[in-house]
């Protein structure tokens, strides 16, 4: 206890003190006589922090009797449009007019009724209000339904894994409905005693829009352009770049899904008499559009990506570009940057060269379409194309394929979950896709376009924004050894992890039950891929230099690549510096997290929806994960995630082991594994925040003890045994 308490005399200040600005503009709209302890909780500092907030007045020798400094004042957000934005009023109030928040401010956008210390800025002949510091980090926005009480409204949270049940003052303006998704503040109380006040009305739970709204406020995702930006977007006219090539007479085709509206890459292949093939990869040229540090570079850079919801796209760039000037739409000339390449037979790349060009788009095909093609179930003579292109396409890519697994990329068994609209956008269905041979000539074509990127910016000793992947975490490759040894699976340890010998392990467990466990410790192994402007290689893919060429209407990082290139074709400088490159390179990285988060979580969230009605029945589901608390599982639609609580189990004393990837019991030898099929009823469907609660009802394996002391496994399914109810003593 002693060295408990001495090391937490010890750790560091974990606040930070006001500067003299916000302590200004604070103090002159406080009232008179405003003590420490109060201005300490309106900067969050704790109470031991307030000798050092006493040092820290002295030291500025703020005058409390006359203050004024009308370059920093307390604010308060009065409002939040629907739009999202934010508009904020000086405090206290006075006869001015609200104003917006600025998007650009470096601190995070404070929730309705929270109050900041800010300055008003002129950008673009608008006044906004750039937030300097946040007050009262306790008064942070929570998002989740309201459902009726037997007093009134009630909240419940769309956080993963909160459960909660919070008292909701009702707010007649905002119309208020039973299932309405909302954001909330707190107002007061802790714990139980806690109550809310909703601030924003998203939606009934069971409108398709509602999701996409509460993923757009619960992860601040940017989804209105500036007037600027829509302005320079819609007067955009086709590029007629002196230095392009016309090409339109070769037959370009685009290659996406069915349900696709922005075009950006387009493929050609062809055989040549030496046994070689050239490819032509044409993706649009956004950057004739779209110059460094405009209102729209400016808004994507902020962006960093476009958003895939279920049903929504959140676009980097304004639909008049992304959807119309660059993608490349069937029978309409559009600006591209290409890059032409010659492969061997085997796949491997003799030559490539980038030019600017105009190409024409000879049809719009779907992978479903190609698909048929490569199963033989229609002819190319079905599709509106020149003869050859799609059998030549084909040709190319086997070549490619037979190149991938020749260096060993890593081959993850990984499913797509894509959620079914009707003709009404109601959700209908869930299903899970794998790629399929279609997907992966696109990937293929692409993945040797961004080879031939880096290369190219390499050897021009420009700078280049790498996509990079680190290799395994040795830590999480020592878990991997435990789980393959304690499932009898072949696996040496002290060998050179590289991609090859994973796929040779995830070839050795396939169709057996280990399958789904060796999968998921494996993707567990992986690091996380990245934005940089130093190269580490890319070893999922099994490459030592890799960038983002082909998708600029949708990434930033691919735009900055073609900016680069272009600077290297036509001779120019390149304008963006090393430092300001490496610091987009992490935003940009943050950004596609953050999109990568907020597809999860909306999917899951349509998910639940579709299986709320599932609640009482029992269905079987397959083991994903193992924690303390218990085991995460999927159920039989191969998306919906949820949770079996520890305390349904039969009843034992649960330890984890197998490298975490089985919960077994200590004394009646229960064992719950990572992979393993069991029964589970259905408790309750959250479908705010896309969980899924379960009891265990019968499966599992147990271990009993045999005569002779040792222990065998039954084979049959045991009986289940249920957690008694304590028994109350009177």
């Amino acid at each position: 206890m002693t060295q408990r308490r001495q090391h937490r005399r010890s750790s560091p200040q974990r606040f930070s003190l006001p500067g003299k600005d916000e302590l200004t503009a604070y103090l002159a709209s406080a009232p008179a006589g405003t003590r420490l302890r109060e201005i300490a909780r309106a900067f969050d500092i704790p109470p031991q922090g307030r000798a050092a907030l006493r040092k820290h007045l002295a030291e500025l020798s703020i005058d409390t009797e006359q203050v004024d400094n009308p370059a920093t004042l307390l604010c308060e957000v009065s409002a939040i449009d629907d739009e999202g934005i934010a508009w904020a009023l000086p405090v206290p109030s006075s006869d001015a007019e609200p104003l917006p928040i600025a998007r650009s401010s470096a601190q995070r956008t404070p929730a309705f009724g929270q109050r900041f210390i800010g300055r008003i800025i002129t950008e673009q002949n608008q006044t906004y209000i750039d937030v300097m510091r946040i007050l009262g980090a306790h008064s942070q926005p929570l998002f989740g339904r309201l459902i009726s009480g037997k007093s009134g409204w009630l909240f419940e949270s769309a956080s993963k894994g909160a459960t909660q049940i919070i008292e909701a003052i009702d707010v007649p303006e905002l119309s208020l409905q039973e299932n309405c998704l909302v954001e909330v503040v707190s107002m007061s109380g802790h714990g139980r005693a806690r109550r809310v006040k909703p601030v924003r009305n998203l939606g009934s739970i069971f409108h398709p829009d509602a999701f996409a709204s509460l993923a757009i406020a619960e992860f601040e995702l940017p989804h209105r352009f500036n007037d600027e930006a829509i302005r320079q977007a819609e007067t955009a006219t086709l590029s007629t770049s002196k230095s392009a090539e016309d090409i339109t007479h070769i037959p370009i085709v685009t290659i996406d899904g069915e349900d696709a509206k922005d075009f950006d890459d387009g493929v050609y292949a062809e055989p040549l008499d030496d046994g070689n093939w050239r490819l032509i990869v044409a993706i649009a040229d956004v950057s004739a559009y779209v110059s460094s540090d405009s209102a729209l570079d400016i808004e994507a850079r902020m962006r960093g990506n476009s958003v895939y919801l279920p049903g929504t796209v959140i676009p980097m760039l304004p639909e008049a570009l992304s959807n119309g000037l660059c993608s490349l739409l069937p029978r309409q000339n559009r600006a591209c940057l290409c890059v032409e390449m010659v492969i061997t037979p085997e796949g491997k790349k003799q030559s490539h060269r980038f030019f600017r060009a105009i190409i024409h788009s000879h049809a719009r095909l779907t992978y479903q379409q190609v698909q048929n093609v490569i199963d033989g179930v229609h002819d190319e003579a079905d599709l509106d194309v020149p003869a050859g292109t799609v059998y030549n396409l084909t040709g190319a890519y086997h070549c490619l394929r037979a190149a991938r697994d020749a260096r060993g990329a890593l081959e993850l068994n990984i499913a797509e979950a894509k959620i079914l609209f009707d003709e009404k956008d109601k959700p209908v269905a869930v299903e899970t896709r794998h790629q399929r041979e279609a997907n992966q000539l696109i990937e293929e074509f692409m993945i040797l376009a961004n080879i031939s990127a880096a290369e190219t910016l390499e050897q021009a000793r420009k700078i280049c924004v790498y996509r990079v992947h680190d290799r395994p975490d040795p830590q999480k490759l020592d878990t991997l050894f435990e789980l393959t040894e304690s499932m009898g699976v072949a696996f040496a340890k002290g060998q050179v992890i590289s991609p090859a010998v994973l796929n040779q392990l995830l070839a050795r467990v396939k169709d057996s039950q280990a399958e789904m466990a060796i999968n998921e410790a494996v993707l567990r192994c992986q690091a996380r891929a990245v934005y940089d402007i130093s190269n580490i290689g890319h070893y999922g893919l099994g490459l030592s230099r890799y960038a983002h060429f082909t998708s600029p209407i949708r990434r930033y990082a691919d735009l900055l690549v073609h900016r680069a290139l272009i600077s290297h074709i036509e001779g120019t400088e390149q304008a963006l510096a090393s430092e300001q490159a490496k610091e987009i390179a992490v935003h940009i990285s943050q950004t596609e997290q953050r999109a990568a988060k907020a597809e999860r979580r909306t999917v899951a969230r349509f998910a639940a929806l579709l299986s709320h009605n599932l609640e009482g029945s029992q269905a079987e589901v397959v083991i994903t994960g193992i924690v303390a608390a218990g085991l995460f599982v999927r159920l039989e639609d191969g998306i919906t995630e949820g949770f079996i609580h520890r305390k349904t189990l039969p009843e034992d004393y649960y330890d984890i082991a197998d490298a975490g990837m089985s919960l077994v019991g200590k004394h009646l030898g229960w064992h719950f594994t990572v992979g393993m099929t069991i029964e589970a009823s259905i408790l309750k469907v959250d479908i705010a925040s896309g969980g899924v609660s379960l009891r265990w009802f019968a499966g599992g394996n147990q271990i009993l003890p045999d005569h002779s002391g040792g222990r065998r496994r039954t084979g049959r399914r045991p009986k289940p045994i249920r957690n008694r109810p304590k028994r109350r003593h009177s």
